[in-house]
């Protein structure tokens, strides 16, 4: 039987890095970043009500979302980052769930639902287990200005914005550490994949 399994993390603690081992593994990924990327497209009616919302500047000449620009909006105001939240919740909810099933069409061992914000949206409830990807907080600082070309503080306000990384520990299922040693996190997915094909 199929297992649905939640996998979440702090940002930039390298969730994404657990991901595309777990895809190497031949396990589906249902990604909600991708599936917000389309969502949010241009043209898409989520994208117009976006820019409808948040003003002109809001979308780049190309239809694309000013991702840059309207991260700055938000992160830094809570009330913003509700209305976008309530904007863009519903639409990727439905094609989220919509990829779920088609993931699980071909009954694979496990389905993952890789969501950052997987705890503060409730997908934990969907799930059989969840998986949380940590790191030592100075390594996810490190990580995120120079992914996002971020200052200290911008980095912070990003970070802050999310429930506590040790909240989300204190919650798991499964706890993948991935510091500064790929292999080690590479060693740690694998056992837990062995777990998951015994059940099954």
């Amino acid at each position: 039987m199929t297992q649905l399994i939640g996998l979440t993390g702090g940002i930039a603690t390298g969730k994404s890095t657990v991901s595309a081992m777990l895809a190497d593994a031949g396990l589906p990924i249902v990604d909600a970043d991708k599936i917000a990327w389309q969502v949010e497209g241009p043209g898409q009616p989520t994208t117009q009500k976006i820019a409808a919302t948040f003003g002109p500047k809001t979308l780049l000449a190309d239809g694309q979302l000013n991702r840059q620009w309207l991260g700055q909006q938000v992160f830094n105001d809570s009330t913003k980052l509700a209305q976008l939240t309530e904007l863009t919740r519903m639409p990727i909810q439905r094609a989220m769930l919509e990829a779920i099933a088609l993931a699980g069409r071909q009954q694979p061992v496990a389905v993952i639902l890789d969501v950052p914000l997987l705890y503060e949206g409730g997908w934990q409830h969907l799930c059989d287990q969840v998986i949380v990807v940590t790191a030592p907080e100075n390594v996810v600082l490190t990580r995120l200005m120079a992914r996002n070309n971020l200052s200290a503080e911008a980095a912070r306000a990003r970070i802050a914005s999310q429930l506590p990384l040790a909240e989300k520990v204190k919650r798991a299922d499964v706890v993948i550490d991935n510091g500064e040693n790929v292999d080690k996190t590479r060693t740690a997915v694998l056992k837990w994949l062995k777990t998951i094909i015994k059940s099954n």
